[in-house]
């Protein structure tokens, strides 16, 4: 490790925004990522005669693909802790640029955004089912063998929406990178 005397204090400050944020941001979108997967598999593989019974199996393919978004943008995330070391280096030359630095970020939040609207779309397509369903089923829906239909679709509208969570906090903390790395 160098000495971080040495360093300008907007560089300093930029390595332990990065260090900072991209932990928080690896740990928060792992957590939810993992959560959101063990759910879909649940809804597919544990409950899999209810999956076709409101159609949720194709709504599953936004959020899936929202979350091979997220295992990207986990990654993206990881690499700023990375990013935080190199900018800690003693010697200028070998520091990435403000440019470079900026780049990666914005790569990141065009990331969560783009798993963010997959997803969001998944969302959408499953509330509209989850709405059809119980327009068609009025008053029976709080009829517990009827609400038994809605178990799946519920579990995917939850794994989603942890989903739409974590790629939120991306986009949070890559908006507050970028504010710091503009300081």
């Amino acid at each position: 490790m160098s000495n971080l005397s040495d360093l300008p204090t907007a560089v300093k400050q930029v390595a332990n925004s990065l260090r900072l944020g991209g932990w928080a941001c690896f740990w928060s979108q792992l957590v939810l990522g993992v959560i959101s997967g063990f759910m879909f598999l649940f809804a597919v593989f544990i409950l899999p005669d209810r999956m076709n019974e409101g159609g949720a199996g194709g709504s599953l393919l936004f959020p899936i693909c929202g979350l091979v978004v997220l295992g990207v943008s986990i990654f993206f995330s990881f690499r700023y802790t990375r990013l935080a070391r190199q900018l800690r280096k003693p010697e200028a030359s070998s520091r990435p640029s403000r440019a470079d630095t900026t780049q990666q970020v914005k790569r990141t939040l065009i990331t969560n955004l783009a798993g963010m609207a997959l997803t969001l779309l998944g969302a959408e397509a499953i509330g509209g089912i989850l709405l059809g369903e119980s327009l068609v089923m009025g008053a029976s829906v709080f009829n517990s063998t009827e609400l038994e239909k809605f178990t799946p679709d519920i579990i995917i509208l939850l794994g989603n929406t942890h989903i739409i969570v974590a790629h939120f906090i991306g986009i949070v903390v890559g908006l507050f990178l970028l504010d710091r790395v503009y300081k």
